[in-house]
């Protein structure tokens, strides 16, 4: 199981790569081997400002819709274009290319409740 070293981790699976101001978000490796095939990324929050632990957007697999939860709280302020023609690429490179949104950082973004890759190792039993 890939866990990139670099970033951190929420109890939904998600992750964040904090860049000074800005965070890029995603859901993991493990997530999306979860979900199994992803047909559909809806992201309808671009713009607005979202409470960490809200919803910001939903992914559809061939199994099931899952919510997309927030890490930290921002203002979403790109959604990955790439996925409305090409959901597919959360489940080839979850990292990297399958990133979903990006996000400017809150004062208060409550990053202190973000997990090390060694904590989310330890949640996913890997």
């Amino acid at each position: 199981m890939n866990i990139p070293e670099t970033l951190k981790f929420t109890k939904d699976h998600e992750w964040v790569k904090i860049e000074g101001n800005t965070a890029t978000v995603g859901i993991t490796e493990f997530a999306q081997g979860e979900l199994g095939d992803i047909v559909y990324v809806e992201i309808e929050t671009e713009g607005e400002e979202v409470e960490q632990g809200d919803v910001f957007g939903t992914v559809e697999a061939v199994k099931t819709v899952s919510d997309l939860l927030m890490p930290i709280t921002g203002t979403v302020s790109e959604f990955n274009t790439e996925l409305e023609s090409s959901p597919e690429i959360v489940n080839e490179d979850p990292y990297e290319k399958g990133w979903m949104i990006k996000v400017t950082i809150s004062d208060g973004a409550n990053m202190d409740e973000l997990l090390t890759p060694e904590q989310y190792k330890e949640l996913i039993g890997s």
